[in-house]
């Protein structure tokens, strides 16, 4: 099983996050179920290849 880190927080009644590795994406949820269930289903698409041009963040080692 792979994971992956997230962001969240809370916003009036609704839970908003995103995944750190694509921060432009955001989804939302009432429960905190919901919203995991919300990210997986994003970053089934964003890996998908079917979503052109998607930005990412990755890490550059630098010396």
């Amino acid at each position: 099983m792979e994971a992956k880190k997230y962001v969240y927080w809370q916003e009036d009644d609704m839970l908003i996050g995103y995944l750190e590795e694509y921060p432009d994406y955001m989804t939302q949820g009432e429960t905190i179920e919901q919203l995991k269930e919300n990210l997986i289903d994003i970053y089934q698409e964003l890996t998908s290849g079917d979503i052109p041009c998607v930005r990412k963040v990755a890490v550059l080692k630098i010396s």
